[in-house]
């Protein structure tokens, strides 16, 4: 007497495990910032043009602005908003313009992909190359003009909530300026000249107080003035608050408007950003 056996029902596979949140920003994050090192463009443009500037200012400007501070020492900090600026605003202004008028929103929006995790890479990717400007240009500062760092976990604090106030409300608002190009071509043309008239008026190339008057009131209605004024409150002495338009650094007041511009850019953001361009409707 022969017996069977039956061959064994076959093993259901285990459902594909989802990538969660956190996951699928780190992926698009990692995606962005090769992106961005493919563009040999805009990584001399975005890491070199503020040690460059430093450079080129630093060596012909070694005049002393009283209180032991130096112009190079004063000059450092308005580059490090000013870098934070370039990568963040002035990065996207140009580049989601390129993107949008290449198709590539467009394509995206149809991937089932949810649409936050494309707003998440382009923030992910703006922190890292911001760290990683700030860092050169602390050590080229270092090295070449005797820049002295915070001495004082307090001051690094504040750094740190200055530079991240400050690159999150530049973030914002440059997501939503570009839409104000029609084209790939115009981005660059939009956002540029805002970019230069506000480093001219904002205290990064010359000292604040020696611009007119009508020219510092309509530097404080963006966010660049406040940022150089929260980093010279970390890298200047206490004493060269009181050199300062109200007399002090006010961080309670550069916290205040960094985070209003935070709100503001955030509510642009929301209100004016495009997928497609106008003409794809």
């Amino acid at each position: 007497m022969t017996t069977t056996t039956k061959p064994a029902a076959p093993v259901a596979a285990a459902p594909a495990r989802r990538p969660g949140p956190a996951s699928l920003a780190l992926r698009q994050g990692r995606l962005e910032i090769r992106q961005f090192l493919r563009s040999r463009e805009s990584v001399v443009f975005t890491l070199g043009f503020p040690i460059i500037m430093v450079l080129i200012f630093a060596s012909i400007f070694d005049g002393d602005l009283g209180n032991g501070v130096s112009y190079t020492q004063y000059f450092i900090t308005g580059m490090i908003a000013t870098g934070l600026m370039t990568v963040s605003f002035q990065n996207l202004g140009i580049w989601i313009p390129i993107e949008r008028d290449r198709g590539v929103l467009k394509r995206y929006r149809g991937t089932p992909m949810p649409k936050w995790v494309w707003f998440a890479g382009k923030v992910i990717m703006v922190l890292v190359i911001g760290v990683v400007m700030t860092a050169l240009l602390l050590a080229v500062s270092v090295a070449l003009f005797d820049l002295n760092l915070p001495s004082t976990a307090s001051a690094w604090l504040t750094f740190g909530w200055v530079s991240a106030l400050g690159i999150t409300a530049c973030t914002l608002c440059g997501i939503a300026i570009s839409s104000l190009a029609r084209t790939a071509r115009s981005g660059s043309a939009v956002v540029t000249p805002i970019a230069l008239v506000l480093q001219f008026i904002s205290g990064v190339f010359f000292v604040f107080t020696n611009l007119p008057s009508w020219m510092q009131q309509v530097a404080a209605l963006f966010p660049l003035k406040w940022m150089c004024q929260g980093l010279r409150a970390v890298f200047l002495p206490d004493s060269f608050g009181a050199n300062e338009p109200g007399g002090s650094f006010e961080l309670t007041r550069v916290a205040l408007v960094l985070g209003a511009w935070c709100v503001i850019g955030l509510v642009l953001c929301l209100t004016t950003f495009r997928w497609t361009t106008r003409r794809d409707g």
